[in-house]
């Protein structure tokens, strides 16, 4: 629930500096010079380009928790079975462990979605959140029936 309520609160701040930049490049395009008014088309593409992106990381976080939820009630959802550090952290050895058999899971199965998204928390315990994304995305699809890429 932190995450979601984190989450909420960081989109508001964008939205409201989106607004915010975006009543900007319009007082530069009333302006009428020609520099403001570039200038001013030049500020309002910044806004559209940070929604876009937030539209796309909404998205991306709604069907991964879809799918979370999914896995959850088939009683699929991976155990944390992680060793931790005594300041709580993930112990890097133990989330490498985890990461291989995740990995032989997947290879094993390549076309089942959820063998890619255990794979995605894998990488994500790890520390690697680009590859993680990358997984998540590869579930997604798969779960859609959507193409993949490879």
């Amino acid at each position: 629930m932190r995450a979601k309520l984190s989450y909420a609160v960081t989109a508001a701040v964008l939205v409201f500096y989106f607004v915010l930049v975006g009543s900007r490049g319009v007082l530069l395009i009333q302006s009428g010079t020609l520099l403001t008014v570039t200038f001013g088309v030049a500020v309002l593409i910044l806004p559209l380009i940070g929604v876009w992106f937030l539209w796309k990381n909404t998205q991306f976080v709604r069907r991964a928790n879809a799918l979370a939820a999914e896995l959850d009630a088939e009683g699929g959802l991976p155990v944390d079975e992680l060793r931790r550090t005594p300041g709580g952290r993930i112990d890097r050895d133990s989330a490498d462990e985890v990461f291989a058999l995740r990995k032989a899971e997947t290879e094993a199965a390549p076309d089942d979605w959820r063998s890619w998204f255990r794979l995605a928390v894998a990488y994500h315990d790890a520390r690697d959140t680009p590859r993680a994304r990358k997984a998540m995305q590869r579930a997604i699809a798969l779960h859609d029936g959507r193409p993949v890429q490879v």
